[in-house]
């Protein structure tokens, strides 16, 4: 069995990790930290695991968690470069679903995320774990840096377009709709029920800190660097991600674009390419590790449209660094990940 330890176990991202892990056929929770909850029972704090984990949060602590083969950092920014090259020294599995070790560019990083960054080794040796570009990468590595929620939903929308050069990469405009989970479990004014209920609004229109990831993601694909408008929106759901994606196509000819998408996603687990002109909903996608997508080509005309969907704490988040974890210890992709949607 693979012996997982959890650092930042009281968020919507760690219990996540707890409720998927829990049927995971190959791995076991043996250690859960918060510094803030220490001592308190894991079903305690969420009834949903009650039965099911006999867990207590303790304190970080690099050398209980060393006994662990994999170890996921589910922290907000800044924690897990702290930590990471003395678990890696001692032979532990990283997964940081961070954003740490997401970005390259480390003065980018710094930039976006206002502090100094303080271990490039690690930003170095890290693999971006977008399993549908970087698998070979992420089968060898020791330490991944899982991709944002709007980042996968938009990254596998774009992909087959870019990966063929149909599109022009100075002229892409993402339109994504997250709900409310995708804040986290702080409190926070506009996250009440009252500010968010019946409500959308657009927010950082003018910078994104998931915009730099983005585009780091496309310009590999693209050979070149992108340039892309990125409008995320609040919306009054709790999990979800619907990625609008338009772009311009260099050669307007009558390009088989459903075929294109079906053949780049044949053999991948948890994407999803739906049937022509389908509308993908975030609640297909509640609760599991799917990406469903549709292509779109209005009036024939020379914009495509890709609808993309996901469920922001699941593939967007503690499912997509559970599919990095099974690549990494050589084990079925989709163990413990063969979770239906939720419906309604």
């Amino acid at each position: 069995m693979i012996k997982v330890g959890i650092v930042g176990g009281t968020g919507y991202t760690g219990v996540e990790l707890l409720r998927l892990l829990a049927n995971h056929p190959e791995a076991v929770v043996e250690v859960i930290t918060s510094r803030s909850e220490e001592g308190i029972s894991v079903a305690d704090m969420y009834p949903n695991l009650r039965g099911i984990y006999d867990l207590k949060f303790s304190v970080p602590d690099v050398k209980t968690l060393s006994a662990c083969d994999v170890v996921f950092f589910a922290t907000p920014h800044g924690v897990a470069m702290k930590m990471a090259a003395e678990l890696i020294d001692n032979g532990v599995k990283v997964i940081d679903l961070g954003a740490d070790f997401r970005i390259k560019d480390l003065d980018v990083w710094s930039q976006w995320y206002g502090m100094e960054h303080t271990s490039p080794e690690m930003a170095e040796l890290a693999v971006y774990g977008l399993p549908e570009v970087n698998r070979a990468q992420i089968k060898d590595a020791k330490l991944i840096a899982c991709p944002g929620c709007y980042p996968t939903a938009t990254q596998l929308a774009f992909l087959p377009l870019l990966e063929n050069k149909l599109i022009d990469h100075r002229r892409l405009i993402a339109d994504c709709k997250s709900g409310v989970s995708g804040g986290g479990r702080g409190a926070k004014v506009g996250m009440l029920m009252c500010e968010a209920s019946e409500s959308m609004m657009a927010y950082g229109v003018h910078g994104h800190r998931h915009l730099p990831e983005i585009k780091q993601g496309l310009a590999l694909v693209a050979e070149r660097p992108v340039h892309l408008t990125f409008v995320p929106h609040l919306t009054p759901m709790i999990r979800g991600i619907h990625s609008t994606c338009y772009g311009v196509l260099k050669d307007p000819v009558d390009h088989d674009l459903q075929r294109l998408f079906e053949e780049r996603y044949a053999n991948e687990p948890f994407v999803d390419v739906m049937p022509a002109g389908s509308h993908p909903q975030t609640r297909s996608v509640k609760g599991g590790n799917m990406c469903r997508i549709s292509i779109h080509r209005p009036q024939n005309d020379d914009t495509v449209v890709v609808l993309s969907v996901i469920d922001n704490l699941v593939k967007g988040a503690a499912g997509q660094a559970i599919q990095n974890m099974n690549i990494m210890f050589g084990i079925d992709e989709a163990s413990g990940l063969n979770v239906v949607g939720l419906m309604p």
